[in-house]
């Protein structure tokens, strides 16, 4: 662990510290899975909070953590881990409400992680600018990755769903396939890639 004033920092905090060290220097699974399950709930939820929907949230928490794990080894010990991961979270779903210009949502100013931390949340612009829209390639870069590995009968799905953002319904109507079935099937599709993100270094 590198130097730091561990009287800054929550029993938690350090723990995920430890965690961290073991994920990034030892591309340990099990580091990455506790990390996870630590935070997808409460990621979910706020995720939750701003978009007001269920499928996008849990697609939006697996781009998270996806997101978050793949920058690991970038991530300073200067604040804690939960900060830093919100912070992707929020700004990864911001661009989605930007994408989406959902203007009927109303946001707080603000929230507060789990550690008491306040993280500020600022929506300026519906327009996407070029650093913008390269991180929309970025993202799509990176679900790709996941969509590959999905067994064939799962890909088309996750394409229509992610690649070309339709709804569950025009999902169905385009697969003259039954909604619960594309829901059941859209679930474990994403059940699968919680497991990548989850099994980072063979999959991210």
């Amino acid at each position: 662990m590198d130097e730091l004033d561990e009287g800054r920092f929550s029993s938690k905090a350090l723990e995920d510290f430890r965690l961290i060290d073991e994920a990034v220097n030892n591309n340990d699974e099990q580091a990455f899975a506790k990390l996870m399950q630590r935070y997808k709930r409460p990621v979910y939820h706020m995720i939750l909070k701003m978009v007001r929907n269920v499928d996008d949230a849990e697609d939006l928490t697996i781009e998270s953590f996806a997101k978050a794990f793949r920058s690991l080894h970038k991530f300073k010990k200067d604040f804690s881990f939960s900060t830093w991961l919100f912070r992707i979270a929020t700004n990864n779903t911001i661009d989605y409400i930007r994408k989406k210009r959902l203007n009927t949502l109303s946001i707080d100013n603000s929230f507060t992680d789990s550690d008491g931390d306040s993280v500020s949340i600022d929506v300026e612009d519906e327009n996407l600018n070029p650093q913008e829209v390269t991180i929309k390639a970025q993202k799509e870069e990176l679900m790709q990755v996941f969509v590959d590995k999905l067994p064939p009968k799962y890909q088309k799905l996750v394409r229509l769903r992610y690649f070309h953002e339709l709804s569950y319904e025009e999902i169905a109507q385009e697969l003259e396939a039954p909604l619960g079935t594309v829901k059941a099937q859209l679930h474990r599709a994403r059940e699968l890639m919680y497991e990548m993100v989850k099994n980072k270094r063979d999959h991210i």
